[in-house]
């Protein structure tokens, strides 16, 4: 049990470090694979929300947008780490959630496109 404790505060401390240590520019590149359905413009609400002033929401609270009754129940309010955990498993951290989207299984790559959308956000 110890063990396992261990490897959890070892993995949440490494998820930290990925995040804080993004490359906002290989981020925007990542970002295309998010455009399609996601706009940054402000009220700009496409196949999925704007993810315009996505830090500090709480998910499923944006006005013009019909969310999944799952993701409007989180009560989740996105940060950088919940922004990893939801972008790696989608379905797997807000099961029943509407979003098409298996994740991103490199960690790296989650952290390039936290810190590209931290920086285009601040």
């Amino acid at each position: 049990m110890r063990r396992l404790v261990a490897a959890c505060v070892a993995l949440a401390a490494a998820c930290g470090v990925a995040c804080a240590d993004g490359d906002a520019a290989r981020g925007e590149a990542h970002y295309g694979e998010c455009a399609p359905c996601h706009s940054l413009a402000k009220d700009a609400e496409s196949v999925g929300p704007s993810l315009y002033g996505v830090f500090g929401r709480k998910a499923g609270t944006t006005a013009d947008f019909r969310y999944s009754p799952a993701l409007k129940r989180s009560g989740i309010a996105w940060d950088a780490q919940s922004l990893d955990k939801y972008l790696a498993d989608p379905q797997g951290f807000i099961p029943g959630n509407r979003m098409p989207f298996a994740g991103i299984a490199d960690a790296s790559a989650r952290a390039d496109l936290i810190a590209y959308l931290a920086k285009t956000f601040k």
